[in-house]
């Protein structure tokens, strides 16, 4: 398909101004007629709508996230829901925002849109953790959730995620579905909706009770599988979200009274001055937190993104310091805690991805307790816990190696808040026995191997970059390596046409002779190929982790520049 003409463009953008509800994009777009680079950007392509909704840079026109963009999907998502809305649900939807740039003006949009059209609307009155409005969705039996937030991503992006009934993210075919209708509103903004003042005077748009937040803790509290001291030293910071009022309620009421919130970092900041990107796993982004965690000596650091779904840690080193665990390890030390020390019995299950650690079903085994593997995103760890527990099983915990956790049935994704207070716990237990944080985890790695865990990513942007990546997926199907270094691979998975009860997904596996893995897949929203490898190797019950550690190191690096010769991308 050719490219739309410097005239198609600024047509483009003036209907789009004609539409615009919002003064801002449309003087926006007014000063861009001039700028070729620019309208291309904005007005060339749309933001697609997919399972996670709509995530992209702020800004005019149809490929950027703004209130048009916002009324446009609201509408679409509105006729979706009142066409399918599952019983015994209401046909409501509850919206919540977190504190970036624009994020309550595009709630109250997307209250203004749905309440129109006929959905009664649940909205929250100020900032809300992610998992907390996931949690609400079930909770208060809507049809579905809307969540205003880009996550971690850059100060200049926001996003809109949805949530069906059961509270997990949109699978098929809703996702599908509500994208269908969402284009046949059209590339304009809708009709003009009814005032939110209007419309909560006539009860389409209410407030979130308090003790939906009440239900929420008290779910939260009965996670816990530890009641002894909690005489830790703590350091949290919520990376300019939202997360600190909610943790700081949740580890206090359990006795956590020596923690110590970064002042810099505590509160609702968009413009997130502090970190160059607001991602806990991002070189640098955890510097004041350790800073502050080693002036007052500190037993642990913990650290959401900014919507409080993903949870970082950090624990002291043994050498005066202190250092960040992987999502790998924190999700095994998690499993390895609930499933040791909470409720016994029954079929219980752990989940995690295909491109996370696969020490979790060794862990499992070790427990008697059922292990799942899913595609890659939390939206499928949430939808396997509820068929599990469909079946009458009890799900235990699921994590991804991006630090995300869910703990039990609370919420169907990620919750950086209830991890936060397990880990706690947990923390607190190897205290309280004479143990760090580190020795538990030595512990683990000497009953299941040393598990580590690398990621490597190659951008290759352009048609010709995707044309590369799409070679090198077709050299690997065609031509499967036989050995990797000194390593012989002794199965192949290609998840492309579906395996097991997974869907289609564009993933290569290699097993290898002694218990490593590597996979390979292309990015879904980035023009990157990823590939994730876990090195597996004995551990004896004499070594020290970090010798073994470094050694593994070693033979790590092997394995990648081994891979990476073969793969010739």
């Amino acid at each position: 398909m050719n490219a739309p003409s410097l005239d198609d463009l600024r047509a483009r953008a003036q209907r789009w101004m004609a539409d615009d509800p919002d003064p801002a994009t449309r003087d926006l777009t007014r000063l861009l007629l001039d700028d070729p680079l620019a309208l291309a950007s904005c007005f060339g392509a749309q933001l697609t709508f997919g399972t996670a909704g709509l995530r992209g840079a702020l800004g005019p026109g149809p490929n950027r996230m703004n209130r048009a963009n916002v009324r446009r999907v609201t509408a679409g998502l509105a006729r979706y829901v009142l066409e399918h809305a599952p019983e015994p649900t209401a046909r409501a939807v509850v919206i919540g925002f977190d504190g970036r740039h624009g994020s309550s003006t595009f709630a109250r949009d997307a209250a203004e849109i749905a309440g129109s059209a006929g959905l009664i609307v649940y909205l929250y009155d100020k900032v809300v953790s992610t998992p907390e409005l996931a949690h609400a969705v079930a909770r208060m039996y809507c049809a579905a959730g809307i969540m205003i937030t880009a996550s971690h991503n850059p100060p200049q992006d926001n996003g809109y995620k949805v949530y069906w009934s059961n509270g997990a993210q949109i699978v098929p075919p809703h996702d599908a579905g509500i994208a269908a209708a969402i284009d046949a509103v059209g590339a304009g903004s809708p009709t003009e909706p009814q005032p939110v003042d209007a419309l909560r005077a006539v009860g389409c748009v209410r407030p979130v009770a308090p003790e939906v937040r009440a239900a929420y803790l008290q779910a939260v509290d009965a996670l816990r599988c530890y009641d002894g001291p909690t005489n830790l030293r703590v350091v949290y910071t919520a990376m300019h979200g939202v997360g600190r009022e909610l943790v700081e309620i949740v580890l206090r009421r359990h006795g956590y009274d020596d923690l110590h919130v970064e002042p810099r970092q505590g509160d609702p900041d968009p413009d997130f001055p502090t970190v160059d990107f607001p991602n806990p796993e991002e070189p640098g982004a955890l510097d004041l937190a350790l800073a502050l965690a080693s002036r007052i000596d500190a037993d642990l650091i913990i650290a959401n993104d900014p919507d409080a779904d993903r949870l970082a840690v950090a624990v002291p080193d043994g050498r005066g310091g202190h250092r960040a665990l992987s999502g790998n390890q924190v999700g095994c030390l998690l499993a390895d805690e609930l499933l040791r020390h909470g409720e016994q019995g029954g079929d219980r299950l752990v989940a995690t991805t295909i491109v996370s650690s696969g020490m979790l079903r060794r862990i499992a085994e070790a427990y008697g307790a059922a292990y799942a593997e899913t595609l890659t995103g939390f939206k499928w760890i949430a939808n396997r816990a509820l068929a599990h527990e469909a079946q009458g099983g009890r799900f235990v915990m699921g994590f991804e190696e991006a630090l995300g956790y869910s703990v039990g049935p609370v919420v169907r994704d990620k919750d950086g808040v209830s991890a936060a207070l397990i880990f706690c716990d947990l923390a607190a237990r190897c205290g309280q026995s004479g143990q760090s944080v580190l020795e538990r985890l030595a512990d683990l790695y000497r009953a299941h191997g040393l598990h580590l865990s690398r990621q490597k990513s190659l951008t290759l942007p352009g048609a010709e970059g995707a044309a590369r990546i799409a070679a090198a997926m077709e050299r690997l199907r065609a031509a499967p390596p036989t050995a990797v270094g000194a390593s012989e691979v002794t199965a192949v998975r290609d998840y492309g046409p579906g395996l097991g009860e997974l869907p289609p997904s564009n993933v290569l596996a290699f097993d290898l002779d002694d218990g490593s893995r590597i996979l390979a897949r292309p990015s879904g929203t980035e023009p990157k190929i990823k590939f994730y490898f876990e090195l597996r190797c004995a551990m004896a019950p004499d070594d020290d982790l970090a010798d073994a550690e470094a050694n593994a190191e070693v033979r790590m690096g092997h394995l990648i520049d081994a891979f990476m010769r073969q793969v010739g991308v």
